[in-house]
């Protein structure tokens, strides 16, 4: 994993002062670090009968619908307010600094199906447990939440217990 870490592009004082921010756009541009990740994702999810995968907008579009083709799954992305065109279903959650919302199509997650919810950074959980939370309300079953990135120190898997939970990889501060 250090050499899938050192693609990884590190930002300090960004978005703002204090900030380090792990840019993965430089992963995402290596063609054999972009397939280990799918593929060690993947296999996380191996044993799992999964349905769909959502990605949570935006850098969770990138990672889903590669998860989805790869086992053999439907995508289903997770957007801001007023960006999807049917019927939605919509959940607000505490940031940080205000709230946020997020939507999905109503009919997008049917009654017990079993998904997977992919992005890119496991933080403090606030946005994977927004997205854990419309799932379970539309009737669907979170096989599994499945991060590129976990920043150990915020604590955010603790959100999650008694969910499959994978992150590839682990940053302690």
């Amino acid at each position: 994993m250090e050499d899938l870490k050192k693609l990884i592009r590190e930002v300090p004082d960004f978005p703002k002062p204090g900030i380090l921010f792990y840019d993965i756009t430089t992963l995402l541009k290596d063609a054999k670090g972009l397939k280990t990740v799918i593929n060690r994702m993947s296999e996380a999810f191996a044993g799992e009968k999964i349905d769909t995968v959502i990605g949570i907008e935006a850098r969770g579009f990138i990672f889903a619908p590669a998860l989805a083709y790869h086992i053999g799954a439907g995508f289903v992305p997770v957007r801001k307010p007023r960006k999807l065109p049917a019927s939605t279903e919509s959940i607000s959650y505490e940031l940080e600094y205000g709230t946020d919302t997020l939507e999905i199509h109503r009919d997008a997650v049917g009654q017990g199906h079993k998904v997977l919810i992919a992005d890119d950074l496991l933080a403090t959980g606030g946005t994977a447990k927004a997205v854990v939370d419309l799932v379970e309300k539309l009737g669907g079953q979170v096989a599994g939440l499945g991060f590129v990135i976990e920043l150990d120190f915020l604590q955010g898997r603790k959100r999650f217990d008694g969910y499959h939970v994978y992150s590839l990889l682990q940053y302690q501060s």
